[in-house]
């Protein structure tokens, strides 16, 4: 499931964040990619270390971890380090697949939060790709695209202005992306049945079949 998550940040949020990141200082992307992807991969990110920039991540995990639908479509056990990363003109990043492994994580899901508006740059677009083609996102900033960590994808080349993203990995109570698909789906008609009807018999027996899924599918 690729899942396009809207006002993960509120877009003064996103602006002071692109102001902040305007002053950081960066380095060369190929420091955190694996000895594969690093012959494709052309970004920038900033450097660890600084005070202000562990705070913006802090913000920014703390957004992560309290929308109410990444929660029912990753139920997130634990996040990586987040990186900061920057397109310039030129810049690009190649077709990959994210490492199964990072930070001493399992990556079930991997996460990107658009920080520059569209009209900022060109080019750049987050595609995704697939035995039925590729498809391109490119979202307004402060909204983040969430997708499974063993697609291939790759980031367009920017060709005007300065791409600004955060990108992540998370991972998962449920290991199977069927599993997580069919929480998902069962808690949002959940949801939309209580916000018609309100506690009902039929809410009660979807609140339980959902809790019991969980139950048994838990990787705890």
């Amino acid at each position: 499931m690729i899942l396009c998550i809207a006002e993960v940040l509120q877009p003064r949020e996103a602006q002071e964040m692109r102001e902040r990141l305007a002053q950081a200082e960066f380095q060369d992307g190929k420091a955190t990619a694996g000895w594969h992807a690093r012959l494709v991969k052309n970004n920038l990110q900033t450097r660890r270390g600084d005070p202000a920039l562990e705070a913006l991540r802090d913000r920014i995990r703390t957004a992560l971890l309290q929308h109410p639908v990444l929660q029912l479509a990753a139920r997130p056990k634990a996040l990586t380090p987040l990186i900061l990363s920057r397109y310039e003109a030129g810049m690009t990043y190649g077709s990959h697949v994210d490492d199964a492994l990072m930070a001493g994580l399992r990556t079930d899901l991997s996460f990107t939060l658009f920080l520059a508006a569209p009209d900022d740059y060109e080019g750049g677009e987050l595609v995704m790709e697939d035995s039925t083609g590729e498809q391109p996102f490119k979202l307004p900033a402060g909204s983040l695209l969430l997708y499974p960590s063993n697609t291939l994808h790759r980031v367009a080349e920017v060709t005007r202005g300065t791409r600004l993203a955060a990108v992540g990995w998370i991972r998962s109570y449920l290991r199977e992306p069927a599993q997580r698909e069919l929480l998902f789906e069962l808690d949002t008609a959940r949801q939309r049945l209580f916000d018609q009807h309100g506690k009902t018999p039929e809410f009660d027996l979807l609140t339980k079949t959902a809790a019991n899924l969980l139950r048994m599918w838990a990787d705890d």
